[in-house]
């Protein structure tokens, strides 16, 4: 899967779902479950104890486009790219990932928290930017912030509600990345909320 193709997937969903558990046999059963419901964009964040064979497992399936996410530095970079994750996500801004992304074919989603951070991942080749932590702005800010940097894909992640999602794409995001608003309660739970999320896309 080339680059753009990653993007244009991400964006046509509109969400992408983080799971985020405490094994990989939880992870794995979670995200699962979203998938079948109807979601096909996921990111595994690597703070889960075996992240990396979550990935490796999902990779095979079809129609999936999947993603690594908590990737700090460049060995991290490599290591997911090679389980099968077509994007990278991180917290904060490590050029040497955006770099190794690249490298290897995938996009790079670096944490940002600031207009001067957005321009600063941009310049090292950022695919889309991650807005982080989301609670802590909203739609109105990101609204304010492309009238000024229109060219700027935003995807806000960390504390989205369900509820929000369409006012934070109507405000300008590419995707919002949801995390426990999907996950919590486990695999039938997140189903039943996938399902009536993508209902509303």
């Amino acid at each position: 899967m080339y680059r753009w193709e990653t993007m244009a997937a991400l964006a046509g969903q509109r969400v992408f779902g983080i799971v985020r558990a405490g094994d990989a046999a939880a992870a794995l059963a979670t995200a699962e479950a979203m998938i079948d419901a109807g979601l096909r964009t996921l990111e595994i964040a690597l703070t889960t104890p075996g992240g990396l064979r979550v990935i490796e497992q999902l990779a095979g399936r079809p129609g999936i486009t999947l993603g690594a996410g908590t990737v700090l530095d460049e060995a991290s970079a490599r290591l997911a790219v090679l389980a099968g994750a077509s994007f990278l996500v991180s917290p904060s801004l490590h050029p040497e990932v955006i770099r190794t992304a690249h490298r290897y074919g995938a996009a790079a989603l670096p944490g940002v928290a600031s207009p001067t951070e957005i321009v600063t991942a941009l310049e090292h080749g950022a695919d889309a930017v991650k807005l982080f932590p989301a609670r802590g702005f909203g739609p109105r800010w990101l609204a304010d912030v492309r009238a000024a940097l229109p060219q700027a894909p935003v995807m806000p992640t960390g504390g989205v509600a369900l509820d929000e999602v369409p006012d934070w794409v109507a405000a300008g995001a590419v995707a919002c990345g949801v995390g426990s608003a999907l996950t919590e309660g486990g695999p039938e739970q997140a189903a039943a909320r996938v399902r009536n999320l993508v209902a509303r896309l």
